[in-house]
């Protein structure tokens, strides 16, 4: 399956100095994204990135930019939201071992991807970029108002115990 915005860039003209490359979408590559990632409208979505080999791969920097609106997770409302996220990916040969191996990342490991057919899809990268940078429960200025006429207490309504609050009475009760 093609993805809904692919920039591919072949491997073996990748070299160890820097390679700027910029990528924007088009409308209709937007609409897309936006199906898929369950988003109301995609307003604008491009990356600014810097491309090198290095001896562990293939080194993927820069930033992802946008203008997305999400559907609020209470009402479904629309919820705007800005999009400007760094990168830093490497994209490295497939290992050929088996997926049940455990590998330990340090904290500054990067995300590994692995090449596919000799190119790297900068677009798919910059897509999972934006879709992993947005919050994953917006909340509309009304999420609050309809909650609480659902009968929804709030944290601060519920207090540090919250859950456990009547617990006590019950126990005491019973004694």
């Amino acid at each position: 399956m093609i993805p809904e915005w692919s920039r591919l860039e072949k491997i073996d003209v990748i070299g160890e100095r820097e390679k700027p490359v910029s990528i924007d979408t088009t409308p209709d590559e937007r609409r897309a994204l936006a199906g898929r990632f369950g988003l109301l409208a995609i307003d604008a979505l491009s990356a600014d990135l810097v491309v090198r080999r290095d001896a562990a791969g293939i080194l993927v920097t820069g930033t992802v930019r946008g203008a997305v609106v999400q559907p609020c997770s209470v009402t479904g409302d629309p919820v705007p939201a800005k999009v400007d996220e760094p990168v830093a990916l490497r994209f490295v040969e497939p290992s050929g071992h088996g997926t049940e191996e455990e590998i330990e990342l340090s904290e500054d490991s990067l995300d590994t991807i692995e090449i596919e057919g000799g190119t790297i899809d900068l677009g798919e990268a910059a897509a999972e970029t934006m879709a992993l940078s947005l919050d994953p429960f917006p909340r509309s200025p009304n999420a609050a108002a309809t909650l609480k006429e659902a009968g929804v207490i709030s944290e601060d309504e519920a207090g540090p115990l919250g859950a456990l609050s009547g617990l006590k009475a019950m126990l005491e009760g019973k004694k």
